[in-house]
């Protein structure tokens, strides 16, 4: 069995402010690898909250890495981990900017990233569609060799399109930052029905917290899906918790039966 321990960020961000919610990834990273984790998954837009835009415009977003995600790079590459972290990002030859999802390989480079494809309307207005859908080869921890890994960020599991042309480029896992509360456009079964139309398994981690009077993440989940069920989940309410488990690599399913939660 070759087996990979996974930590969840399922942060509770303060939206629009970046600097508080930076402060979170890099706690947030030195826990989990306290907890020994090899993976590091983060929420969608948690360094700026949801609806950040309304707030503080888009005029602080800059191509990556800026200067403050180069120095969390190098916080990566002291513990020696992989981290699939959001952050928007601007394209300034095509002037467009994007919802990203960088991965940071264990040496502190940016191995891969994605661009969400399903940028909605909105407080997403800011944020062109990624153009480019194609798995990311990942390292596997401490085993040799890489995972092909489809990233796919809150909506873009909404439908198969996205998570489907993935499974065809080769992808053996999908793992998805979130934000993605319950309520009249919560998740009703969308992360399960990936795992049936891919036969992949997906991660998901999802958010807690207030947005304003109309946005309450604090029943939002973080879930482990396969074959179409959830194996494993977890929300946090207003709190801000590391979500740490053991996946088996040889079988794609989790080894752990519940998540390791160490609050923040």
């Amino acid at each position: 069995m070759k087996s990979l321990r996974v930590a969840m960020l399922h942060l509770s961000p303060v939206v629009a402010d970046v600097e508080h919610n930076r402060g979170l990834a890099e706690l947030g990273l030195t826990k989990a690898a306290e907890m020994g984790a090899q993976w590091v998954i983060t929420p969608e837009l948690f360094i700026t909250g949801y609806k950040f835009a309304e707030v503080i415009g888009t005029d602080w977003i800059l191509p990556q890495p800026d200067e403050w995600m180069q120095r969390f790079c190098g916080q990566v590459a002291d513990y020696g981990v992989t981290v699939f972290l959001s952050h928007p990002e601007r394209d300034l030859d095509a002037g467009l900017m994007y919802n990203t999802v960088f991965v940071i390989g264990p040496d502190g480079s940016i191995i891969g990233r994605h661009r969400k494809v399903k940028a909605l309307r909105g407080p997403e207005a800011w944020s062109s569609p990624g153009a480019e859908i194609a798995p990311i080869p990942v390292p596997a921890g401490d085993v040799d060799g890489q995972v092909p890994v489809g990233v796919i960020i809150c909506a873009d599991a909404y439908r198969n399109d996205v998570a489907g042309i993935l499974q065809e480029q080769g992808a053996k896992l999908l793992v998805s930052p979130a934000s993605w509360g319950p309520g009249d456009c919560g998740p009703l079964g969308e992360w399960e029905q990936r795992t049936l139309d891919t036969g992949l398994p997906i991660m998901v981690c999802n958010r807690s917290g207030w947005e304003a009077d109309d946005l309450d993440f604090n029943e939002a989940v973080s879930i482990v899906a396969r074959d179409g069920k959830r194996v494993l989940e977890a929300y946090c309410g207003e709190e801000s918790a590391v979500l740490t488990f053991d996946w088996d690599l040889d079988s794609m399913a989790p080894i752990s039966a519940d998540y390791e939660v160490a609050w923040l």
